[in-house]
């Protein structure tokens, strides 16, 4: 069951009461991930035990927690990448026994081949699916136009700033139409006014076509400037959803100008207070 906190216990209430019917996008039921000791002086390790968590079609969600509480393992688990030791995945109704062919999954560090051009290298994932090379390199025209580089398209990796590299890296993930895009604090390493062009260009490729995005994030401001709702994990080991806080606010949204929304004040003020116990948590379970 999971714990509520008083403070949002009405946006919870009108989110429930507003989601979407239609199946759900992703669907972590009851999952535990448990990793095996090394050595023989070494226990286990549970990452995450009876997690739940649905995220909709077209919804943008974030997760944030106290470092060490699970988040990257949630989105391994989404992608196929980790198998749950208990409990199911499904991705759009179907059960996930392997890779998840419907998500794309953008990491911290880009994956930029830095042999290949900003064009060939958003364009290698749909030659790697069979289209004819000159076919691909079209398509991947116009994604880097997209993501406003469409004058860079013949720089190689280590000739672009950390933006236009995770604007390539963006391009080369959106390009393969997935239907669910997972995120692990895609711009943490970007200066702040380059993050904040990055949170805004994503916000408006998101709304074209309202794919569902799981992001995690370990900035709350970010969290709640981009997403439809935020969950906040509980502090590691063992850890697993706590609340959920439906971000009420209107879109289109500029990140910057958000955050001087009343309503953007309350919502910070609320989920920094559940954060705030579990931050403190993992740092009195460090200090034993």
């Amino acid at each position: 069951m999971m714990r509520g906190h008083p403070a949002n216990s009405s946006i919870v209430a009108r989110f429930m009461s507003s989601a979407p019917q239609s199946v759900p996008a992703l669907v972590l039921d009851q999952v535990t991930c448990t990793f095996p000791g090394r050595g023989s002086t070494r226990a286990a390790y549970t990452a995450v035990q009876a997690a739940s968590l649905t995220v909709h079609d077209g919804e943008f969600v974030s997760l944030v927690g106290p470092t060490g509480c699970g988040k990257s393992t949630l989105l391994n688990l989404a992608a196929g990448l980790q198998a749950p030791t208990a409990g199911t995945v499904h991705a759009f109704g179907e059960r996930l026994r392997g890779l998840n062919g419907q998500a794309g999954y953008l990491f911290q560090a880009d994956a930029l081949f830095p042999w290949r051009t900003a064009l060939d290298n958003v364009a290698i994932g749909l030659e790697l699916r069979g289209m004819p090379r000159s076919q691909a390199r079209e398509r991947a025209g116009d994604w880097l136009r997209r993501v406003r580089l469409g004058a860079h398209a013949a720089k190689y990796p280590h000739e672009m700033s950390g933006g236009m590299r995770k604007r390539a890296a963006l391009a080369q993930t959106l390009i393969l139409e997935p239907r669910m895009l997972l995120m692990d604090e895609p711009f943490s390493a970007l200066d702040v006014q380059t993050r904040q062009l990055m949170e805004n260009e994503l916000l408006e490729l998101w709304a074209q076509e309202r794919r569902c995005v799981l992001f995690v994030t370990h900035d709350l401001e970010e969290a709640i400037a981009l997403s439809d709702r935020v969950v906040v994990l509980s502090a590691g080991p063992a850890s697993r959803p706590i609340a959920h806080y439906a971000v009420d606010l209107p879109r289109p949204r500029d990140v910057q100008e958000i955050a001087l929304h009343p309503r953007f004040v309350e919502l910070h003020r609320a989920i920094w207070s559940a954060l705030k116990q579990e931050v403190m948590k993992a740092h009195e379970q460090r200090d034993v």
